[in-house]
């Protein structure tokens, strides 16, 4: 069953990133943005943004521990939102996962949401997979309010 995000929370994501494109270079370059996909089963509902708090904040990405702990923490609680994955953002460079995600990435089968100049895709998080060894491209439903726009490979900015 393919995966479901929520077009709301996606939307969330996809601003972030269109206002660093912009914003950026006017007070030096824009810094990646992170956070965690949260949801139930296959379907993503909410996607919380954290601190990145990596020493380079411009190159890469590192979702605060503080709100991941918490995090896995809300979901062991009943009826909390379960960990699906991670989202960050390559504010000047493409949505497809990088040799430095890839050394980061646990191969969990988490999703990773990540977000560039050109829209956003969905990757999982693999031993052996198809880029870099480590992720799998991963094709998802888009959940606009009840209706369902299947089959994306990946939501485009314009």
């Amino acid at each position: 069953m393919r995966p479901e995000i929520s077009s709301a929370a996606l939307l969330t994501v996809l601003r972030s990133v269109w206002i660093a494109s912009r914003v950026g270079g006017l007070s030096g370059p824009p810094d990646e943005k992170c956070g965690i996909l949260l949801g139930r089963g296959n379907r993503v509902t909410r996607i919380d943004h954290t601190a990145n708090v990596a020493i380079d904040p411009f190159t890469t990405f590192e979702i605060d521990p503080a709100a991941l702990i918490a995090a896995y923490r809300n979901a062991r609680r009943k009826g909390g939102l379960e960990v699906l994955g991670f989202f960050h953002t390559h504010p000047r460079g493409p949505s497809t996962p990088s040799e430095r995600d890839a050394a980061m990435a646990v191969p969990d089968g988490k999703l990773w949401l990540i977000a560039g100049r050109e829209g956003a895709l969905l990757w999982r998080a693999v031993d052996g997979g198809e880029i870099h060894g480590r992720f799998d491209p991963v094709r998802f439903d888009l959940r606009i309010g009840k209706r369902i726009e299947p089959d994306r490979t990946g939501v485009r900015l314009r």
